[in-house]
């Protein structure tokens, strides 16, 4: 079975605003630490505030 983006698999990175508001965003990624790298790139509070980030976890296809 291939993946939809070869070599990539999709991560959910969790994580909590400054209200304690919990939201999550879903990035194809090559390993756990590409997808934080990419929700800080499009994410401006988690640019900001890459401590926030909870959870980082590869979901299956």
């Amino acid at each position: 079975m291939a993946n939809p983006i070869q070599g990539r698999n999709p991560y959910t990175v969790r994580h909590k605003t400054s209200d304690g508001e919990k939201l999550e965003s879903c990035f194809y990624a090559s390993d756990a630490f590409e997808a934080r790298m990419l929700a800080m790139e499009f994410n401006a509070y988690i640019r900001a505030h890459p401590n926030c980030i909870d959870s980082i976890l590869r979901t299956e296809v």
